[in-house]
């Protein structure tokens, strides 16, 4: 049974011509559109003994810039435009803040950052791998980068808990750099407060470190994979947990892990993988404890 108008055949020409105009508009999209389309995806987050002057309170997570010679600055910046515009209270930024080729990229990172509107409550910043320069071991690199973003009024935490309001920020070290401790943190937070974790590379959730910790664990690392087929795993993913792709994964243990995809990317390509400003609306729920 043919589909087609009366009259109208398809020639072998028109056929391949016709793949060959499909695949044209896909390779465009691909490496044109969806790499600076971003999506703003809204959540809420319930937190066991949050105060209540935070309650309602809208929490922004941004990831993986990646400022350096790949993504363009002012792409960056529209994007730094966009969250000024959803009003945040405080914004976290989940590492991975430049790609690193040299000096340049850490002045580079500073001349975007500054542009980069502070909340109320201000700026809150972890490394990533990226930001400990060739092959992610460099403490120079990620200390010059870290001075630099401190001078902006970002608050770096490495391996350090920040009290805001009675909620505890914890900020984990990048698991894949020099100075991964996660005990040396987690054990020094108090459980009867309200506490949000940091950790750039969401695999950390699998090591054997977070004791009875419960509550929120904000990552980004992946990009989403950049490129999947619908319904389908990312075929290339930096991660051994293919389930921390993107998104809202529950551990079942009391912990839930947000996994941003990214706002950058180490290759201009995304295909079905948008990249991501969160927007995490804060609530109180019982303690779990």
């Amino acid at each position: 049974m043919s589909f087609l108008p009366k009259g109208v055949r398809i020639t072998r020409r028109r056929f391949i011509g016709g793949l060959l105009l499909s695949g044209v508009g896909v390779m465009s999209y691909t490496f044109g559109i969806e790499p600076h389309w971003v999506e703003v995806v809204e959540r809420s987050m319930p937190i066991a003994n949050l105060p209540s002057e935070l309650v309602g309170c809208r929490l922004i997570q941004i990831s993986d810039l990646h400022i350096g010679p790949i993504v363009d600055d002012q792409y960056l910046l529209r994007a730094f435009e966009l969250v000024r515009q959803l009003e945040p209270d405080l914004l976290v930024i989940t590492g991975d803040f430049m790609s690193y080729r040299g000096p340049q990229q850490i002045d580079q990172t500073a001349r975007v950052i500054e542009e980069l509107s502070i909340p109320r409550f201000g700026v809150f910043g972890i490394l990533g791998n990226h930001d400990y320069g060739d092959k992610w071991k460099s403490n120079e690199v990620a200390s010059q980068l870290t001075q630099k973003m401190q001078d902006l009024g970002v608050s770096m935490l490495r391996n350090q808990i920040h009290s805001l309001q009675g909620l505890q920020i914890i900020g984990l070290d990048d698991m894949w750099g020099p100075n991964f401790a996660p005990l040396n943190v987690l054990t020094k937070r108090d459980p009867q407060l309200a506490q949000l974790v940091l950790c750039h590379n969401p695999d950390a959730v699998d090591a054997p470190v977070w004791s009875d910790y419960k509550g929120w664990i904000l990552s980004g690392h992946t990009h989403g994979g950049q490129c999947k087929a619908p319904f389908l795993t990312p075929p290339l993913l930096p991660v051994k947990n293919s389930r921390y792709a993107a998104g809202e994964v529950d551990l079942g243990d009391g912990r839930k892990l947000y996994v941003n995809r990214a706002l950058g990317y180490l290759r201009k390509v995304r295909f079905n993988v948008r990249p991501e400003i969160t927007v995490f609306t804060l609530s109180r729920e019982p303690s779990l404890s």
